[in-house]
């Protein structure tokens, strides 16, 4: 299995006709007094789609980026694309951070340096990490092939070990990544220190309902509401006809932007709120990466492919590998008890603040927890 340096060069020919689109986007006629009932309203769109044409500066942010190390694997025929940082410490502890979707690995820039270096930050440097950020197959720079989940966590662990030659480490993620790290625990805890989640999944046709708690089930009513308003559409078109949608996403810069943020509105909170969570520089570096990259279409039928695994649905936890679920308060309601259900729970946060994206929002925050945990696991290996 090969592994190369790699380094973002997005040709400017890309840039160009980027630009050229931008500058012919064909505007919806919005219906009176919209707003954002029916999705990202117009007047937000237009903002944003303006800073994109005339101020915003890809390459500002592919430099950024290449400031972190990079590199692609060749793993079982898929080419992966990843940030390897090492620790800045004595003795670091790996951790594979992954992301889901419509984010990328772009979720995790904040905190790489805090978890590398967090002397720097006021920390302990015994309690520093290398840190693994790949882009999942089918997404940003990794090869446009499409696996579902738990076909991303066998290709994880042999990335972790057969390339990188860790023999354990911690995984940790949100949204696909989440799942991908609890699918993790499960088929390979030999190789799994511990795992943090900040999503462990909700009721579905596998739960008994009878045996929730009212926390419990106030959350199985809340997800349902939600699913029911907002989530069955973008869910299910993914799950169902992703290729259909994906034509107009591939060929609209506009059309991207607005499904790929429509996620960051989720609740109906709108333009102010989202403001207060990403800048549009942020937004739009998260787009730029699936624009340029014309990953679209692969990483939109991932949901076609988890819907048509044989199994789906909770899938049991890791009874061996210590866990550890932060909650973030725009998230869904998520109780201890919830949590203690999907995986070996030995550390549970509420976060004061914060949304699906918590290591992109509140860097500071997510970090934190993280080292944490693995000082309590640590603290308990040394007992």
């Amino acid at each position: 299995m090969s592994i190369q340096p790699f380094k973002i060069n997005v040709p400017q020919v890309t840039l160009d006709d980027l630009h050229e689109r931008l500058n012919r986007t064909r505007w919806l006629r919005e219906a009176k007094g919209a707003g954002w009932t029916y999705g990202i309203s117009l007047e937000y769109m237009k903002e944003l789609m303006d800073h994109w044409q005339h101020s915003y500066d890809w390459r500002k942010h592919e430099a950024a980026l290449n400031a972190f190390a990079q590199f692609k694997a060749d793993v079982d025929g898929v080419g992966i694309h990843f940030i390897h940082e090492r620790g800045k410490g004595p003795n670091p502890t790996p951790i594979l951070l992954l992301h889901g979707f419509p984010d990328s690995f772009y979720r995790y820039h904040k905190v790489i340096e805090r978890l590398t270096n967090p002397a720097k930050y006021g920390g302990d440097p015994n309690n520093s990490f290398d840190v693994i950020v790949p882009s999942i197959p089918g997404t940003g720079f990794s090869d446009p092939v499409t696996y579902d989940d738990e076909a991303n966590a066998d290709l994880f662990a042999k990335l972790m070990t057969e390339v990188l030659g860790y023999k354990q480490f911690i995984s940790a993620g949100g949204d696909h990544g989440a799942i991908i790290t609890q699918a993790l625990a499960r088929k390979h805890p030999e190789l799994l220190i511990g795992i943090h989640l900040t999503d462990v999944g909700y009721p579905d046709q596998n739960t008994d309902f009878s045996t929730l708690s009212p926390a419990e089930m106030e959350m199985a009513q809340w997800v349902q509401k939600w699913f029911m308003e907002e989530g069955i559409g973008v869910n299910m078109i993914m799950a169902t006809k992703p290729q259909t949608l994906a034509y107009g996403l591939n060929d609209s810069p506009a059309g991207l932007a607005a499904w790929l943020i429509g996620y960051g509105s989720s609740g109906g909170r709108g333009k102010e709120e989202l403001k207060t969570r990403f800048s549009a520089d942020e937004l739009l570096t998260n787009v730029m990466i699936y624009w340029v990259t014309e990953t679209i279409d692969s990483a939109a039928r991932t949901y076609y492919a988890n819907m048509h695994v044989a199994s789906g649905g909770n899938l049991g936890k890791s009874e061996s590998v210590p866990a550890a679920v932060a909650h973030c308060p725009y998230d869904p309601p998520l109780p201890r008890e919830w949590a203690a259900r999907q995986v070996n729970l030995v550390h549970f946060t509420d976060f004061p603040r914060g949304g699906h994206f918590m290591a992109w929002e509140e860097p500071e925050l997510y970090a934190n927890d993280i080292l944490d945990f693995v000082s309590q696991l640590r603290n308990q290996a040394n007992q």
